[in-house]
Formats: C-alpha cells, sequence, structure tokens
C-alpha cells in the first residue's frame, strides 16, 4: 500500500507480460495460467512472477496448465519450486491440468500425489475452500 495525499492506494503487481504466462485474479485466488511451450525458456520468463507471487504470506495460488501445448523438465522445476515456496509461507497451491501428456509426466514423477491435478479451475477453487490451508 502506498499513501498519496490522504488517500491509501493499493497497488497490485501488473500482468507478466510474457506469452507463457496470464495472471488473474478469481474468488480470491491468484491464478497463473502457464501457456504454450513450457521449456526452459519459458521457465526463466515465468520464474520472476512465481517468485514474486509465492513470496506472498498465505497466498492462494492456483496454476492452471490447460492451455500448455508441451511439458517439459523445466515446467515441473516451476511447479516444485512453487510448491515449496508456498509451502514455507504457509499458502495454499492447487494446479489444474487436463493435457493427457503432462497429467502422464505429473503421475510419473510422483507430483501428481503431491499436487493433485483438478480437472477445472472451479474444481480447483472449490478444493481450496475444502482444505485448511495445507497444499
Amino acid at each position: 500500500m502506498e499513501q498519496v495525499g490522504g488517500d491509501v492506494v493499493v497497488q497490485q503487481d501488473p500482468a507478466p507480460l510474457t506469452r507463457h504466462l496470464r495472471v488473474h485474479q478469481d474468488r480470491g485466488h491468484t491464478v497463473l495460467e502457464f501457456r504454450g511451450e513450457i521449456d526452459i525458456a519459458a521457465a526463466l520468463e515465468i520464474v520472476p512472477c512465481l517468485d514474486r507471487v509465492t513470496a506472498r504470506p498465505a497466498a492462494r495460488i492456483v496454476i492452471d496448465l490447460r492451455p500448455v501445448e508441451f511439458f517439459d523438465c523445466s515446467g515441473l522445476r516451476l511447479l516444485y519450486r512453487a510448491r515449496a515456496r508456498v509451502l514455507d509461507h504457509g499458502g495454499q497451491l492447487h494446479l489444474v491440468c487436463t493435457q493427457p501428456l503432462t497429467l502422464r509426466v505429473l503421475r510419473v514423477t510422483g507430483l501428481a500425489r503431491l499436487l493433485p491435478p483438478q480437472p477445472t479451475l472451479d474444481a480447483a477453487l472449490g478444493q481450496s475452500e475444502a482444505t485448511s490451508g495445507s497444499v
């Protein structure tokens, strides 16, 4: 928050200018929508925003992978990084994914057990309301 001439102005981070990430708010959650090919180049674009959002205390975050066309180990590292940072700050992290190949990667690596993918944003947000704050 910033005070300007007696008024308190709440500043929000602008949506990042990257073709691989869209950020929006939905029902009190920050939704990070990964887009296109999530490889090492995309990860380098996404990390600054991911770190900013996951550093907030008690952040409520949903990562939406539905618009992803390709997802490699760089994408996995982003998810592990987000999960660890959110846990460290007492927040919640939920995942939305319907892509069969991405779901397979999540299952094979065991990440699907730590961060169970939901089929829709509504399901992820509903899961958030049912949890007590754990990831």
